[in-house]
């Protein structure tokens, strides 16, 4: 691995004593830093930081804070910050601006290590105006909308372009390897205003990336990304990524949580919280054309319709596998996409489809990609590098593909 200094500098902490003022007799005691934002001292995070060009990105949203002398004024900066970061990560996965430091443009952990560094350093920060619990909780907010694309989604007015739109998720499983990538926050990186040609005519596609929290999921941030979005499109998919060697389309989702540390270390079991829980189904399903993706010929990875749930049957006590999908009254306890925050991204997505009375008219599901996977002699986390060509040439691969689903999708889904 490359060997760079960690720079505490780069996570704003050199920079907290000019932003630090006596606080006032209203100012709230200011939280630690979170789990995940207490990953990036380590070297990992660092050198992609480095070699990607984003180390500066915190010291500049720190300059810009301590430039502030209200919370409006502060709010105007966290958006503009937030926002800027969004579109130069989407820039650098298409070869617009400077590559930085010699890390391939179709890597989205740039995005991901530079935001929790302008986090850290918001949570941290003490102005001399102070900050309530309230107002810094909606400054984060606001960062992670901003900086995640979900204010940025634009179509073309007017008809003859199909509207698609694609999430992704940030990087996850970061305590067994911090040097992980995701392969569906990268496609959404490099698919973002992207528009592709169909045998139908062209189709824009727009992307937003979630975040790997339990409970930014259960205060609804799936729905505040999808609500006003789903009425106005032709396709949507949420992609995350799946099993090795593979590519799957879910077929049914499932309404439980299975308990997984998300990157908090925080873990959730139950039903899946949504509103109006009296409604709340056991199972959705995808609307996708799972037939014609599955026949087409797509890239290099297979891609199956995968049906397997688990359940626990009508009148049972105990979880059984189901190949071919869920029985008449029976319980979730895992869709096709397991039990983990992919599952429940397509499970919550499609709910609110079918609760928008779209479920004949909108096809929408999950697709699984592959295991993003390290070269031969590149697998073990304490001596590998954060990189190397079969890594990008995966991942590449991979973009390439949900490219091309997302294409068929759209043919096979389309009329003259």
């Amino acid at each position: 691995m490359t060997s760079i200094r960690v720079r505490t500098g780069i996570l704003g902490l050199t920079l907290l004593a000019g932003l630090a003022a006596p606080r006032t007799a209203t100012a709230e005691p200011v939280p630690v830093a979170t789990v995940e934002e207490q990953r990036l001292d380590q070297a990992v995070p660092q050198e992609i930081l480095e070699r990607s060009g984003f180390a500066s990105v915190t010291p500049e949203f720190a300059r810009a804070l301590a430039e502030t002398h209200s919370y409006a004024q502060a709010r105007r900066v966290v958006v503009r910050q937030g926002s800027r970061l969004w579109r130069r990560a989407v820039d650098r996965a298409q070869g617009r601006g400077p590559e930085g430091g010699g890390l391939s443009r179709d890597d989205d952990r740039p995005l991901y290590w530079a935001r929790l560094g302008m986090t850290r350093q918001l949570r941290a920060w003490e102005p001399e105006f102070g900050l309530s619990g309230t107002q810094r909780a909606d400054l984060l907010s606001k960062l992670d909308v901003t900086s995640r694309g979900e204010d940025t989604v634009r179509y073309p007015l007017g008809g003859g372009v199909k509207r698609i739109l694609v999430t992704g998720f940030d990087p996850f499983t970061l305590d067994r390897d911090i040097r992980i990538s995701n392969p569906s926050g990268a496609t959404a990186l490099a698919l973002d205003g992207t528009t592709i040609r169909t045998a139908h005519g062209p189709a824009r596609i727009e992307t937003v990336i979630l975040p790997v929290r339990w409970q930014d999921f259960a205060d609804g941030t799936v729905e505040r990304a999808l609500r006003r979005q789903l009425p106005r499109v032709d396709l949507f998919t949420t992609v995350s990524q799946g099993r090795v060697g593979r590519f799957d389309i879910e077929r049914t989702n499932g309404a439980w949580r299975g308990g997984f540390p998300d990157n908090d270390n925080i873990s959730r079991t139950g039903t899946i919280p949504v509103t109006d829980p009296a409604t709340q189904p056991q199972w959705t399903s995808t609307t996708l054309p799972y037939g014609a993706i599955v026949a087409a010929h797509t890239g290099r990875f297979p891609v199956y319709d995968h049906t397997e749930v688990t359940e626990i049957p009508a009148g049972g006590t105990d979880p059984v596998v189901r190949p071919d999908g869920p029985t008449a009254g029976s319980t979730a306890r895992a869709g096709g996409g397991g039990d983990y925050l992919s599952n429940e991204i397509a499970y919550r997505a499609t709910l609110l489809r079918d609760r928008l009375g779209l479920h004949a008219t909108l096809p929408g599901g999950h697709v699984h990609t592959p295991v993003l996977q390290f070269g031969k002699g590149n697998t073990d986390p304490a001596t590998g590098t954060i990189t190397d060509p079969e890594f990008v040439r995966n991942r590449l691969d991979i973009i390439a593909q949900v490219r091309s689903i997302v294409t068929v999708a759209c043919e096979a889904t389309s009329t003259e």
